[in-house]
């Protein structure tokens, strides 16, 4: 009998195209879930998130950098430099999750691991948001090194390789044709190719197996309503609301602009919101 996996990550808070999704995996008949991290951030969706994957078999959750990024800020052991538009960035954008989600979420999400390995059926599969020892970088961007996807790999019992982070859907084979997997982007598609960047739409991909082995994969592009994310977006007073509508429309993103981010900070006096909230913590 054929096994389906719904492969899912980097939904970035975008709630609307997360429903989206899970109603073409339930129209597909999938087994189980697997989410490969990155689950909140920019968007507006918080515990939502979390309680839609919950209801559709999410059997597995990976932690992504985003996720780490709340985490590093909640710390009070960490040193948030607020001369940094982009530290400050973050910063906002996790007081928005922490005031907008019950925190024993917050817990659940120390408890992800940044790998794991999955045996279905005869393929013994390897799950990470990144390489298995680091879920940031761009390491395993599509134009890396063949050295650097190797690394997936840690020895040649592992069959397949399964991470996100990229935001990009990717098939290809290590050194050893052991097959590597990106389901790409539930939330932010992105491509250098600008005829694929216009595509808006969610990714995510079904993989299925059987008795024997590997059977088939199917790389899904989902149509949502960005308005309704958007609108959703600003009745909930998401900082940067303009930045994640322009992410949102064109693909583009002010992650690391420091110019762009400066400009917003002063603006809405996000360096002296974030430093009271950072005091709070303490």
């Amino acid at each position: 009998m054929t096994h389906k996996i719904a492969l899912l990550s980097d939904v970035h808070g975008n709630q609307t195209a997360l429903a989206a999704v899970l109603a073409d995996v339930k129209k597909n008949n999938v087994d189980e879930c697997w989410f490969l991290g990155d689950l909140i951030m920019p968007g507006p969706g918080c515990e939502k998130l979390f309680e839609m994957l919950d209801e559709n078999n999410t059997t597995l959750y990976i932690r992504g950098n985003w996720d780490d990024c709340l985490l590093e800020i909640l710390d009070p052991e960490t040193n948030i430099d607020l001369n940094d538009p982009s530290d400050v960035y973050v910063g906002i954008l996790s007081k928005y999750t922490y005031d907008n989600i019950n925190h024993d979420y917050i817990k659940r999400i120390k408890t992800f691991k940044v790998h794991s390995q999955k045996k279905v059926a005869n393929l013994l599969i390897s799950i990470s948001h990144n390489l298995p020892t680091k879920n940031y970088g761009a390491a395993l961007m599509m134009n890396a090194e063949q050295e650097n996807f190797n690394e997936l790999f840690s020895s040649e019992d592992v069959d397949i390789a399964i991470y996100g982070h990229i935001h990009s859907q990717l098939l290809r084979y290590s050194e050893k044709s052991q097959l590597i997997i990106n389901p790409g982007t539930i939330g932010q598609p992105f491509s250098t190719h600008n005829k694929f960047l216009q595509d808006r739409r969610a990714q995510y991909a079904i993989l299925e197996i059987d008795e024997i082995g590997f059977v088939n994969l199917e790389f899904r592009h989902v149509a949502y309503d960005i308005e309704k994310e958007l609108t959703c977006a600003k009745n909930n007073n998401v900082p940067y609301y303009e930045l994640y509508q322009e992410l949102l429309e064109t693909g583009i993103t002010h992650t690391h602009d420091l110019e762009v981010l400066s400009k917003f900070n002063q603006q809405n006096n996000y360096i002296e919101v974030l430093k009271a909230f950072l005091e709070k913590l303490k």
